[in-house]
């Protein structure tokens, strides 16, 4: 995504979506990813998907190898928006109720009492989300969707705001099950991760020792030695905010036939559902709004495309044996559809 947080043009001044308020989040945006810069070296598009996420309210979803810092970026994001960070390492045994809890009987109050999983968090990063069972990773549905969970019959709410973050093995791995397109659908923004070039992982050994001091805090909660830079409830005020850029039809066309171009493509077999058109649309005005612009261009849907619409495609077995990729075929569709003039 190339784009400046908070550079605030002519044209949307005075734009309803740029209240004061507007401006001031704009500010702390560039000052949470000036901060992230410190700690998390590489990955800039990742910062700023991000702060997308947690505007719209959207789940990453991560592949890639293990050991490129996947965690430690979700563990300082969660700290520098005030909120509360779990992490959760998915094995073959582990059940639903793991992960978002149970009821037991609590001996000195003679009463049953819920004991909360850690799915109760603002920032959850699930690792290694495709070793988990089938009935443990279903768990995880309702929560994404509904900011809810279901206990003994029982409906909680999710603390707001509400982002989960996962990563999986590499497909085919020993002891690892499949996942489900109506789970990987659920997250609306997918990423690649790699390992850096031998410059980055230069400076990712000179500053290990700060990183690690700085994320040297108890099991399960946000790095103490990090102070918030926004609170839960101005990023919450913000995603209103943000609700208030104008997209113009046109470019809600231009979204859908980017999608349809997709569904129809040959190599596909499974391609975007409806859910990857909405998430289209949100993250393209989430982009404006934090450039400084009160409505989207075609720039913004073409930005988030890669993120939104990559990891919803299953390609026909024949297609992957030719080595093409998803992203191949997003990419053929930003080529081959006609941009709107807006």
């Amino acid at each position: 995504m190339e784009y400046k947080v908070g550079a605030l043009r002519e044209e949307s001044v005075g734009n309803s979506a740029f209240t004061a308020e507007a401006k001031a989040f704009l500010v702390r945006a560039s000052e949470i990813l000036n901060k992230l810069d410190s700690y998390i070296v590489g990955y800039d598009d990742l910062k700023k998907l991000l702060l997308v996420a947690a505007l719209t309210g959207g789940h990453i979803f991560i592949e890639g190898p293990p050991g490129t810092g996947k965690t430690s970026v979700a563990r300082v994001f969660a700290s520098l928006i005030g909120g509360s960070f779990k992490r959760v390492q998915m094995t073959p045994d582990l059940l639903p109720s793991d992960i978002i809890g149970t009821y037991y009987f609590d001996l000195k109050r003679g009463e049953w009492v819920l004991r909360k999983g850690p799915i109760f968090t603002n920032v959850l990063f699930i690792d290694e989300l495709n070793r988990a069972p089938p009935r443990t990773q279903s768990a995880l549905l309702q929560a994404m969707q509904e900011r809810e969970v279901s206990i003994e019959g029982v409906r909680h709410a999710l603390p707001k705001p509400f982002l989960v973050l996962a990563s999986q093995m590499p497909v085919g791995s020993e002891g690892t099950y499949p996942l489900t397109p109506v789970l990987v659908d659920r997250f609306a923004y997918g990423y690649q991760t790699s390992y850096p070039d031998e410059g980055l992982e230069a400076t990712i050994i000179d500053i290990s020792d700060a990183v690690e001091s700085v994320l040297e805090v108890p099991s399960g909660e946000a790095p103490s030695k990090l102070r918030p830079v926004i609170s839960q409830e101005e990023l919450l005020r913000a995603s209103e905010l943000m609700k208030t850029v104008y997209v113009s039809e046109k470019i809600t066309r231009y979204i859908v036939s980017l999608v349809g171009f997709i569904r129809r493509s040959s190599e596909v077999l499974l391609g975007p559902s409806p859910r990857a058109s909405i998430w289209l649309y949100r993250g393209a005005r989430a982009l404006a709004f934090l450039e400084g612009r009160g409505f989207v261009v075609p720039d913004d849907v073409k930005s988030v495309a890669r993120y939104v619409l990559a990891h919803r495609i299953v390609l026909k077995p024949e297609s992957q044996s030719e080595g093409v990729s998803p992203l191949d075929v997003v990419e053929r569709a930003l080529k081959s559809v006609e941009v709107p003039k807006v």
